[in-house]
């Protein structure tokens, strides 16, 4: 019920646990009082609500209308031109207006200039969300040594405390590392001696000295930026593609004691930025769960987010890391940030939240919710004592995901805009990422960046959505490829490739980034070693990764790759095919064998129940997962809609039986409850599955699959996880 604290301010309804958290935590951080926090949140809710569900209603009404039209078309051949043509009628395809130029100001460099690794983390998990933003510096050395980076054989097993032959085999990974990309004046960094620094007129110079005296330099002296000391144990500070490098030397380390010229580690600038994610990989599904969001990323903001943990039978806190002050080659001092720039992923505009109710007892709209809290723990990021604020312009960086084309990102606009003007911020102090992963934002990119032009900071490509949307929207036009295929198809080469090609087009470099998608396998180090430098080279000035240790790794790709001249490389070429993305993956699966259907079937029903008993039974929104093969993937709602969605789309069109789909359940359930039988707060499927919440789940997302709006999981899972946590609360 509304306090009379808060109906003295509004007629909305407050949930004690959402406004003491305003009251007592959030306006006392901002300097704002209460009467104009929640008159300014009543008045936005009032006037932007009515907009938020014509534009949901505008989006069941396009869907529908190319239900119908795929529906009287079965079993009839229909033209691409003639699909196209319906497309622009009933609004999915807009025009598209003169060439333009986004005109965003005020970016922060980590975004507008520098091309790096990105983490995206659920802020939900406190140790999570500080590991993510202490992630923008990490060791090369640990990164090759805790992973698959270097291989096992030859007696290079990670085994023991330390093994010497593993450790050799690092070091030289590592030299030949630094010879690609600093590379000295005609020798190999294995022949050094000693490094130092020259004293000259003009500044000190960095010199790697031969055993018999010799000092070489650098092949680009520039490269060489600052130092911490020099001789015995310092730093060297080095910077290529705009990232920098670090040399640690120290002759007592016990690595450095026997290395090379004692060079103990090299510590790579790795995850530039992190988005702090209040989405998809989080299981927020009542105040309760959005007020320990909320509380996250306020601390995060505000510098004093901490988290104390058991770990080898000891406790460790970890905090915020402090920035690192170095010496330039003029004598001047200088600070680079200790922690990623954070961006924060606000809800899109489906989902609505039971933290406040309007003045008719609804639910408010939660992205509403999200625009005006996060921007409220954002202005807390201040310059403090030994600390950069996370924006050194005074930008606060919001993503927003799950938007259909221009319309709504116009709203979202919109809304910002609001925000702004409640809290008296510049306009265009909140930036926007616009996140490319519905088929009707695809096929209208450049009308969508066009909407946000004053404050887009980012674009990017996630294939695990976008086709998950690409099933639900053509699901009555016919069956489609196994998933695997899918990835064949013309579609989605040409969707990965548009975005880059209207980004560029539209002026996003030097002012946004341009973003690709999650390596989804965090124990396959090497082998995202060998592929994901394909993201740099498609011109994407960042990509996502699922650790601190892999965004050290992946960085090595964008020492490899200038991705702004790769990006002058690409504007010369030929946009991407609009036609290719605007064919439907839809396949002729009769010859299918009985065995091909089922291996897709368990691989499908195995993926969704492994990742849904965790978010029902234990409200966790990401986390490794085994799959089918107990390879660990990282699973989040992207992954969990374009199963569902495939295994409803061979339902509906018959190539299985509902009795076929809950057998592949049932079976499978029991491959999960004994990959799981380790977690001792693991909860068994396969004991009862009539009374298992999270097994209901998996079902219904198949089952009801076609009837979720864009397929969507969100309403499903939080509908079954509120039946849980009232369960637990029993």
């Amino acid at each position: 019920m509304t306090s009379d604290k808060h109906s003295n301010y509004c007629t909305l309804t407050i949930s004690p646990v959402f406004g003491q958290f305003i009251d007592d935590e959030l306006l006392p951080a901002i300097g704002i009082g209460p009467e104009t926090f929640w008159t300014g949140l009543e008045a936005i809710i009032d006037d932007l609500s009515s907009s938020n569900r014509a534009l949901l209603e505008q989006r069941l009404e396009i869907q529908q209308r190319l239900d119908d039209w795929h529906i009287a078309r079965r079993g009839k051949a229909w033209s691409h031109d003639e699909y196209v043509d319906f497309l622009k009628e009933i609004g999915y395809l807009v025009p598209e207006g003169e060439p333009f130029s986004v005109a965003t100001e005020n970016v922060d460099g980590e975004i507008a200039e520098v091309a790096g690794p990105q983490l995206v983390v659920p802020v939900s998990n406190p140790r999570f969300a500080i590991n993510a933003a202490n992630a923008r510096w990490g060791s090369l050395y640990d990164a090759l040594y805790g992973t698959n980076a270097i291989s096992d054989d030859n007696g290079q097993e990670r085994s023991g405390p330390y093994n010497p032959a593993r450790g050799a085999a690092v070091i030289r990974y590592a030299t030949e590392f630094l010879d690609a990309t600093l590379p000295l004046d005609g020798i190999s960094h294995a022949d050094v001696n000693a490094y130092g620094l020259n004293r000259a007129d003009d500044g000190d110079v960095f010199v790697a000295s031969l055993a018999h005296g010799e000092a070489v330099g650098l092949a680009d002296p520039a490269q060489f930026a600052g130092h911490q000391g020099d001789g015995g144990r310092c730093r060297y500070l080095f910077r290529n593609n705009g990232l920098h490098i670090e040399m640690l030397i120290d002759p007592a380390h016990p690595i450095g004691k026997d290395a090379t010229a004692h060079l103990a580690d090299i510590i790579l600038e790795s995850a530039i930025t992190t988005i702090q994610d209040c989405e998809d990989s989080v299981a927020a599904v009542d105040a309760e769960d959005k007020v320990g969001v909320y509380r996250n990323w306020l601390g995060l903001m505000q510098a004093n987010l901490e988290v104390t943990f058991g770990k080898g039978g000891r406790k460790m806190t970890r905090s915020l890391n402090q920035d690192r002050v170095y010496i330039d080659p003029h004598g001047g001092t200088f600070a680079l940030s200790g922690r990623s720039l954070m961006l924060v992923r606000n809800v899109g505009h489906l989902m609505t939240t039971d933290a406040v109710l309007d003045s008719k007892g609804k639910q408010v709209f939660e992205g509403i919710l999200d625009a005006v809290v996060t921007t409220a723990c954002a202005m807390t990021d201040r310059r403090r004592e030994n600390m950069q604020p996370n924006s050194r312009t005074g930008s606060i960086y919001i993503v927003k995901p799950k938007m259909h084309g221009p319309h709504e990102v116009a709203f979202t606009d919109t809304l910002f805009g609001r925000v702004e003007g409640l809290f008296r911020l510049e306009p265009n102090t909140l930036k926007v990422g616009v996140m490319d992963e519905e088929r009707r934002t695809t096929v209208n990119l450049a009308e969508c960046i066009r909407a946000v032009h004053k404050r887009i900071v980012f674009i990017n490509t996630g294939f695990l959505d976008r086709t998950g949307d690409e099933i639900f929207t053509s699901t009555q036009a016919g069956t489609v490829f196994r998933k695997d295929t899918i990835k064949e198809q013309p579609w989605i080469l040409a969707y990965e490739n548009r975005n880059v090609d209207v980004g560029i087009a539209c002026g996003l470099p030097g002012r946004a980034q341009i973003g690709k998608g999650m390596w989804a396998m965090p124990d396959e180090m090497q082998r995202m070693l060998d592929t994901k430098q394909a993201h740099p080279e498609a011109g994407a000035n960042c990509a996502w990764v699922p650790s601190p240790t892999a965004a050290t790794l992946h960085a090595m790709h964008y020492h490899a790759v200038d991705v702004r001249e790769r990006q002058k490389e690409l504007a010369k070429r030929e946009m991407a095919s609009l036609d290719d993305i605007l064919t439907p993956p839809l396949a002729d699966v009769s010859g299918l064998t009985a065995e091909e259907i089922q291996a897709e079937l368990d691989n499908n029903a195995q993926g969704i129940l492994g990742y849904v008993v965790r978010w029902i039974d234990q409200g966790v929104g990401c986390s490794k997962v085994p799959d089918i093969n107990d390879v660990g993937l990282m699973e989040d709602r992207a992954t969990l809609r374009i199963s569902s969605q495939h295994m409803a789309n061979w339902l509906l069109h018959g190539v299985v039986t509902r009795e076929h789909v809950l057998e592949t359940f049932t079976r499978m359930a029991k491959v999960v409850d004994r990959q799981n039988e380790a977690d001792a707060s693991y909860e068994r499927m396969s004991d009862d599955y009539a009374t298992s919440i999270a097994f209901q789940a998996a079902c219904a997302l198949v089952f009801e699959g076609c009837n979720q709006p864009s397929g969507y999981t969100e309403p499903l899972l939080h509908q079954y996880r509120r039946q849980k946590k009232a369960a637990l609360a029993d």
